[in-house]
């Protein structure tokens, strides 16, 4: 099963900024403050993950990984964005940032060889169609995976994956 996972809304609250080369949270509590929530709910499923969050595009693929707890950084695989994604001059928005972050998932879906089971853990779900909802496990941006409903939600899906691209 892929996982798309969102940093920011998901693993800890959705107040989180860049400032001078560095990762600040702007709230209470402490960024990846709800990761062992995620790696308590995905247990010994068979589950590898795909970043699908901002911090990829910002800090790079192998800096995002690094930030995550070990035992999460240890499941990546992949990230929907790649640096070969930039199509516009430094500073200014490429068509990958004007995607939502379903049509960046189905990006990577459709790069891979075969159908896949999958779901995405995001907070950011504007575009995202009813037909596909399935496949979402919708989080509070303030509450991320605190919710023991969406945990809930989450190891549901992981029991009865949903396959399809």
């Amino acid at each position: 099963m892929l996982l798309f996972l969102d940093f920011d809304g998901v693993l800890h609250p959705d107040a989180v900024y860049l400032h001078k080369g560095k990762i600040e949270l702007r709230s209470e509590g402490e960024l990846f403050m709800w990761a062992p929530h995620l790696l308590k709910v995905i247990g010994d499923a068979n589950v590898r993950i795909v970043l699908s969050t901002s911090w990829v595009r910002h800090l790079g693929f192998q800096r995002a990984r690094k930030a995550l707890p070990e035992a999460l950084g240890n499941l990546v695989i992949g990230a929907t964005w790649h640096s070969g994604m930039r199509d516009a001059p430094a500073g200014q928005p490429c068509s990958f940032d004007l995607m939502s972050r379903y049509e960046q998932i189905q990006g990577y879906l459709g790069r891979l060889s075969k159908p896949v089971d999958w779901v995405a853990v995001d907070d950011d779900v504007r575009c995202w169609p009813q037909e596909k909802a399935g496949h979402l496990i919708q989080t509070d941006p303030w509450k991320g995976l605190s919710s023991r409903a969406v945990r809930e939600k989450l190891r549901q899906c992981l029991l009865r994956p949903v396959q399809s691209m």
